[in-house]
């Protein structure tokens, strides 16, 4: 296993499951990263890491870990890639798209955050080309879609449908896109503005290819602000606090919820920063 105490424990990386880990958030994160049971432990760690392979020095880069590292369970990015998928097939059908337009909408909102996050920030391969998972999901969501097209025609409907998809799809990603960041060892600055990117990438681009203004954009109901409240809200829980992954990501995904409901609910609205003079 070679001698881990003589290590900076700081700085180097080291090679767990063939990917390269920053050994400050393997030692203070990593409870699990096991195929067989063989343990390794190294000075200044609070926790001990099981590895099946030994952890060897790696290149002094940062790379993001996989999805099956994840400290937020994979089964959260699945739920999240499928509700986008949902509201871009609802919107594509809305719009009166074909089959292949449907499909295509549907592809790029439950895409298109984690293709932001991953090609523009943390130079990694996004899941959806190497988890050959995600692409079924989202023709399962066309499908499904496509099952209820008739009540598709009813806007209020579509309205309070993509309002809910959007109230859980939104923080959802955003905790990926926040967790990934931390793995990479970004500051936390970056860390809420890649949450924040994740989180309405995919809404943003679903509306700007069928010709709206995005939805986050526009005065409303406090979708943009909460977001933000909510990503600093995860780091502190999760870093500052040291509140489980699981448990931080889910009670912010249930907050954004609410305060979205709530906001539909009793009408709480932004307004913008330019109004009509009156008159």
């Amino acid at each position: 296993m070679g001698n881990f105490e003589n290590r900076p424990p700081t700085y180097e990386l080291y090679t767990a499951h063939g990917r390269q880990v920053p050994t400050k958030r393997l030692c203070k994160k990593y409870t699990r990263v096991m195929i067989s049971p063989s343990s390794i432990s190294e000075k200044g760690c609070t926790r001990t890491v099981n590895c099946s392979i030994a952890l060897s020095p790696a290149h002094p880069i940062t790379p993001m870990p996989p999805l099956d590292e994840f400290r937020i369970p994979l089964s959260f990015d699945y739920l999240a890639t499928f509700l986008w998928a949902l509201s871009g097939a609802v919107v594509g059908m809305h719009k009166r798209y074909d089959i292949t337009g449907v499909l295509v909408i549907a592809l790029v909102a439950s895409t298109g955050g984690n293709l932001l996050r991953d090609g523009l920030f943390l130079q990694a391969t996004p899941p959806v080309l190497t988890n050959p998972v995600y692409i079924p999901l989202i023709l399962l969501a066309t499908i499904v879609v496509s099952f209820f097209r008739q009540r598709i025609t009813n806007m209020v409907f579509v309205d309070r449908l993509i309002s809910v998809i959007d109230a859980i799809g939104i923080p959802a990603f955003a905790m990926i896109g926040m967790q990934l960041s931390l793995d990479a060892g970004v500051p936390l600055p970056g860390v809420v503005l890649v949450g924040v990117i994740n989180g309405i990438g995919g809404g943003m681009l679903r509306d700007l290819l069928v010709g709206d203004t995005p939805i986050i954009l526009k005065p409303g109901q406090y979708l943009m602000s909460a977001l933000i409240v909510v990503c600093i809200l995860f780091v502190i829980l999760e870093e500052l606090l040291g509140i489980p992954t699981s448990i931080a990501a889910w009670g912010i995904v249930f907050l954004y919820f609410v305060i979205r409901m709530l906001s539909i609910r009793y009408n709480w609205q932004t307004y913008p920063v330019l109004r009509d003079p009156p008159g």
